[in-house]
């Protein structure tokens, strides 16, 4: 009488969620395909240059007075093709100007043209030349236009009248997340370079660290509609928080449909009648469920523990410190710091550790690096060599990357440092730092509190890249090993993308196998009962 049950329950539950099932393995199924035929980018990071001292005539204070500029809250150097610029941050939450090194003079938009340059090295890669200029944006009011320039001129000449590539239609700054720049690119503020080419493609860039963030092109936000829609059920959006539970509703629906398949597979029999088609179709929905039911519990238990787990709140928030430091307290001799360090400088940042004021000397290494060219396949980065020196003494601060991520992790954390258990440094994703956090290198500070709490530090920026504990890590496990197939690590992507086409694959067989076999079964009913 129970297993007589549970076979009615199973038919209806099944009928209940077929369409969502379907919904959710097609554009699984998809997902893989479409990480694939991503936006072709020449490279997803800039080549590191070492500074040109001949092309730094002034300090950086020297450009700070002259502007009037009494106090900033970080400064590196950049580059627009030859002409090389501090990058200043002038406000605690965002503001990057662009001082030039040569002359001091303000380069009028620099932020604006600093994020089109990048884009189209990201893009297209360096400048080549070319016969024909290609016409680009109207240029701001303000900027010089044509004459005798000075490097800013000749600095937006170079982004603005570009000679090759395709010419770019506009340039904003994206200060919060939305429908398509969403929260899994985790990078705020970036700029949104759009492309004027048949694809429609655009750059999500990050300035203050020349950083690629995203590409998207019609194809990817055709199909970023698409999976809003079919697979996070966007469509009933307007529930609010109720979407989460409608899909945690059928998730684990879908999960107990599955144990009650395979009690019955175990529990029955399978008859053989030659040349019954019902028979035939229960065959094949028996065996084929069988195998596809292992992904369903699989998919449908880490569904539904993702929805759970997203019910405080899916927006990331991104925490930062941010210091203040007044220019009269700020002596940058680029000479200086070459001796000292004995090592080619590609840049340089300032921060606060235990109340003083530090140069992060950035060097060049000797190693070749790999580049970047594409983060999603390369799954690491290069680790930063990055000198500690005092601002005041210039005396070199040992171990200093490390010290100043114990430093920030307690000011984010608010407890002392003695609590602190180990650091580690992340240069590649794994299961708990993935390829989600966009974050390379991190620094791990491990406690022993909150249950085992782990905060990532990104020194480059002071910004908390991940705070989790082994709570929370239990969640992500699960949707990365069950949802997500990463299982398959070992194997590389492609055979992880494999396993996850199989999977979903598989629960499309399954469902309309299934349904076949619901309508022969209910076919045939309606002509006995005749």
């Amino acid at each position: 009488m129970i297993r007589k049950n549970i076979y009615k329950w199973h038919r209806t539950c099944s009928l209940i969620i077929a369409i969502p099932v379907l919904l959710w393995a097609t554009s699984g199924f998809m997902h893989p395909i479409m990480t694939n035929l991503r936006p072709a980018v020449r490279s997803q990071s800039i080549l590191t240059e070492t500074i040109d001292s001949n092309k730094v005539n002034l300090s950086l204070q020297q450009v700070l007075n002259q502007n009037k500029i009494d106090s900033i809250y970080g400064a590196r150097l950049v580059h627009i093709d030859t002409n090389w610029f501090y990058q200043v941050k002038t406000s605690r939450n965002y503001g990057l100007q662009y001082l030039s090194a040569k002359t001091g003079n303000i380069l009028a938009k620099g932020d604006w043209l600093y994020a089109q340059y990048i884009a189209r090295l990201f893009l297209e890669g360096a400048p080549k030349s070319a016969k024909n200029k290609i016409p680009q944006m109207e240029m701001p009011v303000g900027m010089p236009i044509g004459g005798a320039m000075d490097c800013c001129g000749e600095a937006a000449n170079t982004v603005l009248n570009n000679k090759t590539g395709a010419p770019i239609e506009s340039a904003s700054l994206i200060t919060g997340f939305d429908k398509e720049y969403k929260s899994i690119y985790c990078l705020l503020p970036v700029y949104k370079v759009a492309f004027k080419r048949a694809d429609n493609i655009r750059l999500y860039v990050e300035t203050g660290q020349d950083r690629f963030a995203v590409a998207v092109d019609k194809n990817r936000a055709a199909f970023t509609t698409f999976f809003d829609l079919v697979h996070t059920w966007g469509w009933i959006n307007f529930l609010g928080k109720g979407r989460i539970l409608v899909e945690m509703f059928f998730a684990g629906f879908g999960f107990l449909t599955a144990l009650m398949g395979i009690y019955i597979f175990f529990a029955t029999k399978s008859k053989k009648i030659k040349g019954n088609p019902l028979v035939k179709a229960r065959r094949n929905h028996r065996y084929t469920a069988i195998v596809a039911s292992v992904f369903t519990l699989m998919f449908t238990f880490s569904g539904c523990y993702h929805a759970f787990s997203k019910l405080k709140g899916e927006e990331k928030e991104i925490k930062s410190v941010q210091h203040g430091f007044a220019v009269s307290a700020i002596h940058c001799d680029l000479n200086k710091l070459h001796a000292i360090v004995k090592k080619p400088i590609t840049n340089i940042g300032l921060v606060q550790l235990n109340g003083k004021a530090y140069w992060q000397v950035y060097l060049a290494t000797s190693k070749k690096s790999h580049k970047r060219k594409d983060l999603m396949k390369d799954m690491s980065a290069d680790t930063a060599v990055v000198a500690y020196v005092n601002a005041s003494d210039y005396s070199v601060l040992p171990d200093g990357d490390e010290l100043y991520a114990k430093s920030l992790a307690n000011q984010l954390s608010g407890t002392n440092p003695d609590k602190i258990v180990s650091t580690e440094l992340i240069t590649k994703f794994t299961d708990e730092y993935n390829f989600t956090d966009k974050r390379l290198p991190v620094w791990k500070i491990n406690y022993p509190f909150n249950h085992k709490e782990r905060l990532y530090i990104e020194t480059s920026t002071g910004v908390l890249a991940k705070n989790t504990n082994d709570v929370e890590l239990y969640e992500g496990y699960s949707f990365a090993l069950f949802h997500k197939h990463h299982y398959m690590d070992f194997a590389g992507k492609t055979t992880r993308d494999i396993s996850t086409l199989v999977g979903a694959g598989l629960q499309i067989l399954m469902v309309t196998i299934g349904l076949i076999f619901y309508f022969w079964w209910r076919k045939r009913k309606v002509k006995t009962t005749a």
